[in-house]
């Protein structure tokens, strides 16, 4: 048999400042690995995390 998909999916966030500010302190972006419930939580997930490269917390938002 087959496992069927959980409503639990593996999603990853980056930071938004990162991608759009050219002269930043150092190069890379952030990412972090989480969990959401895909019924609870259709909508792209955007949360505060600290981000190492922009010394701060920032907005990560979700990607693909």
């Amino acid at each position: 048999m087959a496992k069927s998909k959980g409503t639990r999916i593996l999603i990853t966030l980056e930071c938004t400042e990162c991608r759009t500010n050219p002269n930043k302190r150092s190069e890379g972006v952030s990412r972090y690995l989480s969990e959401k419930n895909r019924r609870n939580n259709p909508a792209r997930l955007e949360l505060k995390k600290f981000c190492q490269y922009c010394n701060r917390t920032t907005i990560h938002k979700e990607i693909k």
